[in-house]
């Protein structure tokens, strides 16, 4: 073999090889590719049975509350019903002034809970979250809260009317509660600021902030079932989550939701 020859070899070796490497990369390549895109379409069917999985939860609560306030209404309030006559009719058989008066307290007891009782139902089985628009729903849990008289919860919002479905009024709902009370049980905070606005960029804007004490972030979110509970709700609407806690500076969480294009 001549030294052309050997040449010739040697460079269509190396081409060979080079094509080859290059091979080599184009197919790694493209495995990373699809597995990205394999890895991507789980985890959107992972956040679509996690949306499926929510509203199958939201709707089997509320049938359960319709169920439960039905029995309320039937069962107990009857009852109840049925035990304030007989302290009726003992006030009307009873001459005694002593027992007169207990047996009016009785009455009035019973009374008051059977009032109660039927308040419940009715807000059970009438679908409360449905029906009330999101900003009368804080608003009642943030006069609820405030007899309490724990500290001074306030809520603001720059709008009149925002149509909300019952998944994203039952989420901001239960991470309103979840915020009070964890701030009635940790922060020893004296005001609680709830705002919920909305945008050109954003359907709403949802924040919570309290002037308490704070605490350490990263050992709250690995511990802390409420705190992640709220995450968690946020994020399977699509919506962004943001906490912030410094101490002795208070604690505040973020939610945003964008408007689809």
């Amino acid at each position: 073999m001549g030294e052309t020859e050997l040449f010739l070899t040697i460079i269509t070796f190396n081409l060979f090889f080079v094509m080859f490497i290059v091979a080599v990369m184009i197919y790694i390549r493209k495995y990373k590719q699809r597995k990205m895109e394999y890895l991507g379409e789980i985890q959107l069917k992972n956040e679509i049975h996690q949306k499926e999985l929510l509203a199958t939860q939201l709707e089997i609560q509320q049938a359960t509350m319709q169920q439960i306030g039905r029995e309320l209404h039937d069962n107990i309030g009857q009852k109840l019903t049925l035990a304030s006559l007989y302290t009726q009719q003992l006030l009307y058989e009873n001459k005694v002034a002593g027992e007169i008066e207990r047996i009016d307290q009785v009455s009035q007891i019973i009374n008051q809970s059977l009032q109660d009782l039927r308040s419940l139902s009715k807000n059970l089985t009438d679908d409360n979250t449905n029906q009330k628009e999101i900003v009368t729903l804080i608003q009642e849990e943030v006069d609820n809260a405030n007899i309490l008289k724990k500290c001074k919860i306030s809520f603001e919002h720059n709008f009149k009317y925002l149509d909300l479905d019952f998944v994203h009024k039952n989420v901001l709902l239960r991470i309103t509660q979840e915020f009070i009370q964890n701030s009635f049980k940790h922060s020893q905070c004296e005001n609680i600021l709830i705002t919920l606005n909305t945008n050109e960029e954003n359907l709403w804007e949802f924040k919570i902030t309290d002037d308490g004490i704070g605490f350490d972030i990263d050992n709250i979110l690995s511990n802390g079932i409420g705190l992640t509970n709220m995450k968690n709700r946020a994020e399977i609407i699509g919506a962004a989550f943001n906490l912030e806690s410094h101490e002795n500076r208070g604690t505040s969480i973020e939610i945003k939701l964008k408007k689809q294009p």
